[in-house]
């Protein structure tokens, strides 16, 4: 590798971190998300210990759903006092945090500005609560006429939206049965593979003062359904799923090397980005390949790896993103990692929280915080969509020996490992075998009905609802011993011209 050691100005430095959590006693005094933005940010330039806002030339916002706002961006840059050249509200996705601070720092490296920041907020659970109370809350007025970001349905096939197939939640399993029959589980052995990882994030999460949820839950509370832990889609119950009803801000600050240097702030407080990499999927999950793994998730970790110049051991601390337990059990694998694997420094989406789109920014400072305690070398891992979209940030206490990369996808590679995919059809009928499958519940606890995505005798793909009357083909779905992935049965159009199967 050509030695390219870059001056100091063009050397990107993490100074500051700063979170917030709000958790009013009176519904009307929750704070709206801009004023959690600005909190944060704040509190991250208290933290670099200079006064850094002001010279502010790169400023990315990370896309909120609980309000809606004309132009967030301009509005906290104007609340900043601030006009930076790069001023970004960014499109939905749980991997844009990692993004953000990557490209932040690629614009130091270039030259183009000698102050980013990065930020994000939610304030779901006072929006929810107002809602439901019919209470008026004093926040800038929400933006009727700006249009709800497109996610979920918007870029999936009708049959899957029909059948209840299109949100996190319900897409996941199919990650959740590809993958654990791909590994020679049983559902059994896979359910305690899920609650011994979530209840180490748990345990993160208990000793994050910024964290929602602070208790530690052991494996079995998590993965055994009850009145306060209901099935959601199987096998995942409430502790298993990002919990979005949160209040939350984030923001991350970087400046170059030599700017901080001036800021006199302490060498032993910088953390530097060295790199990383990004690829993606398509939106309609449908039209994949394959669900027992990712192949860009591959590739980005495989790049990290190489990065290093080893597996994931090479790394002191991980962040793995955790909306659900197929991500970090596909992403540890990769890593050459154990089912010991420390998982989060942060507490994960179910117990840290889920701010959508921006946990990963609390990540960031979580990460940022371990690495001033001691930790060498940091791996960011986010992803967002239905296992879609991967980036993949390495942070280091050791000033980089060459110039950040401006290089950051490794989707030729992604591409490369991609198989043949199978045409979808909406209509089947004859023999189908089981591909992956769920099965989705009410909020009462009962069954709605099955869904299993299948392969038919010529090879195509197509979904098929298996009804909640169908105990026997029910119970063969969620059968713990054995799994149904693999298994023929029958399909046959119902009445409502929707495909039905039967296990045989």
């Amino acid at each position: 590798m050509i030695n390219n050691l870059p001056s100091p100005d063009r050397i990107p430095v993490i100074v500051g971190v700063g979170e917030i959590i709000d958790r009013p006693k009176e519904i009307a005094d929750g704070l709206e998300p801009l004023t959690l933005l600005e909190r944060a940010l704040r509190r991250a330039e208290q933290d670099a210990g200079s006064p850094l806002l002001h010279k502010l030339g790169s400023l990315d916002v990370v896309n909120f759903l609980s309000w809606r706002y004309r132009d967030p961006e301009k509005l906290l840059a104007k609340r900043l006092g601030v006009t930076p050249a790069h001023c970004y509200y960014g499109p939905v996705g749980g991997e844009s945090p990692i993004r953000y601070i990557h490209e932040a720092a690629q614009r130091i490296a270039r030259g183009e500005c000698s102050v980013a920041a990065i930020c994000g907020a939610e304030a779901q659970s006072t929006a929810t609560k107002a809602e439901r109370a019919g209470v008026t809350l004093p926040w800038t007025p929400f933006a009727h006429d700006v249009p709800e970001p497109k996610r979920g349905a918007a870029f999936q096939k009708p049959l899957a939206v029909k059948l209840g197939v299109f949100r996190p939640v319900s897409v996941y399993p199919f990650y959740e049965a590809a993958s654990s029959a791909h590994w020679d589980q049983t559902p059994r052995e896979a359910l305690d593979e899920s609650g011994q990882l979530w209840s180490r994030y748990s345990d993160a999460a208990a000793q994050n003062p910024n964290a929602w949820l602070r208790r530690h839950f052991a494996a079995d509370e998590i993965t055994t359904p009850s009145a306060d832990n209901r099935p959601i889609a199987w096998p995942y119950t409430k502790l298993m799923v990002a919990n979005p009803t949160v209040n939350m801000g984030g923001a991350v600050l970087l400046t170059s090397l030599a700017k901080a240097r001036a800021a006199s702030i302490p060498e032993e407080r910088l953390i530097y980005p060295l790199g990383g990499a990004s690829a993606e999927e398509p939106r309609d999950y449908l039209i994949r390949d394959q669900f027992r793994e990712s192949h860009p998730q591959n590739a980005v970790l495989g790049a990290v790896m190489d990065m290093v110049g080893g597996g994931g051991a090479a790394f002191d601390a991980i962040e793995l993103y955790s909306c659900f337990p197929c991500v970090p059990k596909m992403a540890r694998r990769t890593l050459k990692l154990g089912p010991d694997v420390k998982p989060t420094v942060t507490g994960g989406l179910t117990f840290f929280g889920a701010p959508l789109n921006t946990y990963m920014t609390h990540a960031a400072c979580a990460m940022v915080r371990k690495m001033r305690e001691g930790a060498e070398l940091g791996l960011l891992y986010g992803q967002g969509g239905f296992v879609t979209k991967h980036h993949a940030l390495v942070l280091s206490r050791q000033a980089p020996r060459e110039a950040l990369s401006q290089e950051t996808s490794v989707q030729a590679l992604a591409d490369r490992n991609k198989g043949a995919v199978p045409e979808f059809v909406d209509e089947a009928s004859g023999k189908g075998k089981v591909e992956s499958f769920t099965v989705l519940y009410g909020r009462n606890g009962e069954i709605e009905h099955g869904v299993v995505m299948l392969r038919t005798e010529t090879g195509r793909r197509t979904l098929a609802r298996v009804p909640p009357q169908d105990g026997a083909t029910l119970a063969q779905l969620t059968n713990m011993d054995r799994t149904p992935v693999g298994s023929l049965g029958d399909i046959a159009m119902a009445a409502d011209g929707v495909p039905e199967w039967k296990a045989a």
